[in-house]
């Protein structure tokens, strides 16, 4: 398949529309859409839900760039401080994503005095999705490509070069959906909402499970090589999928805490 598809949706003179950006805006309404439904089941104030969702976005923004810049490109952007500003110019690392996500969520958790792992699980629902629209706009930008391949899906993106490549970003958009699924079926037919961190552990276990074995056959994205058979990429994805396991096993030994997000 031959893949050559502009990333402008549309342009008013001089100014341009990213379909990265339309997409980056359907992934944040509709995150604060499905965070409101879950805020009327558990009959919650939803009128908080507006601060919340500054917090995450800031801290989405401000965190995926800043783990790109320093640990992907950090000769570039130590040389010229300046270009880490211009986010407009593409940047984005989901690891310092979600690590600013979950920032953001424990300074209004504290602000707003409510139940900081409470609405992390919580969170963890329209992030899965988030991360569906994302791998979508990169794989229409063609970037964050696979390696090369002769499987009879391959694709050949036609602004990067004319190799037959996996579409990675399509494999992780499917893998977000399905943990998307996963996530919000367990919310609404099981009782793992009820103890304290386990769709939270849940999430990062298989987020960066499937971040990790994907990394296996995309083109590397860091400026340099690290030597050790892993990349950048696999690297971070780690502490996470550690923390994510140790967090599930320890949250389902508890007794469940039956409480909502406040």
């Amino acid at each position: 398949m031959q893949w050559n598809f502009d990333p402008v949706l549309f342009s008013i003179g001089s100014l341009s529309i990213h379909w990265y950006g339309a997409l980056f805006a359907a992934a944040v309404l509709s995150g604060a859409h499905l965070m409101k439904r879950v805020f009327i089941k558990e009959k919650q104030d939803t009128s908080q839900l507006d601060n919340l969702l500054t917090y995450v976005v800031a801290g989405v923004v401000i965190g995926a760039r800043l783990v790109h810049c320093l640990f992907y490109e950090p000769d570039y952007y130590l040389s010229n401080p300046l270009e880490i500003l211009a986010l407009w110019k593409g940047g984005l690392a989901s690891h310092g994503g979600g690590l600013g996500a979950i920032l953001g969520v424990f300074f209004f958790a504290k602000k707003n005095k409510m139940s900081f792992m409470s609405l992390l699980d919580r969170i963890t629902l329209p992030t899965a999705l988030f991360g569906v629209f994302v791998r979508s706009a990169n794989f229409l930008n063609s970037e964050i490509v696979g390696a090369e391949s002769e499987l009879p899906w391959a694709i050949v993106f036609e602004r990067v070069d004319n190799l037959a490549r996996h579409p990675a970003q399509l494999y992780e958009a499917l893998a977000y959906l399905c943990i998307f699924i996963l996530l919000l079926s367990l919310y609404h037919k099981s009782k793992i909402k009820e103890y304290s961190g386990a769709m939270l552990g849940l999430f990062l276990s298989l987020c960066f499970s499937a971040r990790f074995l994907i990394e296996f056959i995309k083109e590397p994205q860091a400026s340099y090589s690290l030597g050790i058979g892993l990349n950048t990429g696999q690297l971070l994805s780690l502490p996470f999928l550690i923390f994510g396991i140790f967090l599930f096993v320890k949250a389902i030994k508890k007794e469940p805490n039956n409480k909502p997000v406040k």
